[in-house]
This record gives C-alpha cells, structure tokens and sequence, in this order.
C-alpha cells in the first residue's frame, strides 16, 4: 500500500461517510433538521472535492498507485450509495431512481473486473457519457440534501429534475458500456 497525500484524500472521503451519515442522526434538540441539511451538503461537497484533488495531485506529484486507482472509485461510490440512501429514507428520492443508479455502478464494477481478465479494459474505459452522468449526479445530490430555496431557487426541485436526468443517462451509458463490452468480445473471438 502507497501512503501518500492523494491516498491520504481518498481514505479520508471514506472515513467521512459515518460523519456524513451521523448528522442526519444527531437529536434535533441539538442541532435542527435545516442545519443537518446543510451540514450534510457540506459534508457531501467536501467529499465531491477531495476526490477531484486527489487526482489531481496523485497526477501532478506523479504519486499514482495500484492502491489509489483502486481506492478512488470505491470511496466515489460508497459516499454516492450512501447519499443515494439517506435520501430514499428521508423521502427525497424515489427509490427506483436510488436502484438504478447503484444498480448501474455495481454491473459496470462487474462488467471492468470480467473484461479486464479477458484482457480486453479498453472497451469499458471511461466515456464521456459516464463523465456527463457523474457530473449530473454530483450536482444533483447536494441540491436534495439540502433541500430548500438558495438564492430563489428551489433547490429540491431543481436537484429532483437533474437526479432523474441522471436516472437517464445511467441507463443509457450502462447500454453504451455493456455494447462496447460485448462488440468487442464479439470481435476478438471472431478474429480468432
């Protein structure tokens, strides 16, 4: 295992998520339902931002890892599952939307590990319509946690609209993963 600072970034999203999570279950005598709200956003967007830095410093210190481009996704989609739950139990996402998107991030684990062992990673490389899901989706999810008006706007209503685009593309670049996957299994076999 590597310790550096971008591995150091990653293990701290992950060792936020109890944090993220215990707000939510603080008594409201102590803190309101409002200041959760925004505490888990803040929270939240903390963790939006440690994971673009740890990137960006794992490439610019030259401090890659076998560790870090394991760990990086794992923290993303633990802190994106457990928002994606909290926000079904406090009945701010339907809970279809949380089972596609989740469902979508497990098959995509599972179809990168099956084609990497067929040696064949580049035809489930990150796409851009993978990258345009996770950027609908991180804006998304802050918006419902925080769940009031900012700056005349709705911000539940806004976040309701953009996590069902989300819903969207999730499915439609599952599709777009799971084809190249298959076209290109089809076609190393049929040049065999």
């Amino acid at each position: 295992m590597s310790i550096n600072i971008p591995n150091i970034l990653t293990c701290g999203r992950i060792a936020l998520i109890p944090v993220f999570i215990g707000v939510f279950y603080l008594p409201e005598t102590w803190v309101s339902m409002e200041q959760q709200n925004v505490l888990a956003t803040v929270f939240f967007c903390a963790a939006a931002i440690t994971d673009w830095l740890d990137g960006y410093l794992a490439r610019v210190l030259k401090q890659t890892s076998a560790f870090g481009a394991f760990l990086d996704p794992v923290a993303d989609k633990l802190m994106v599952t457990t928002s994606l739950v909290m926000l079904v139990q406090l009945d701010r996402l339907d809970m279809i939307v949380a089972v596609i998107i989740i469902g979508r991030e497990i098959t995509i684990s599972a179809l990168r590990e099956w084609m990497a062992r067929e040696g064949q990673s580049s035809s489930v490389a990150v796409a851009y319509i993978g990258k345009l899901k996770t950027t609908v989706q991180m804006v998304a999810i802050p918006m419902l946690l925080f769940n009031a008006p900012l700056l005349g706007v709705d911000m539940t209503i806004l976040g309701t609209i953009l996590i069902y685009i989300a819903a969207a593309l999730t499915l439609w670049s599952m599709g777009f993963y799971l084809h190249h996957a298959f076209a290109g299994l089809t076609k190393n076999t049929d040049s065999s």
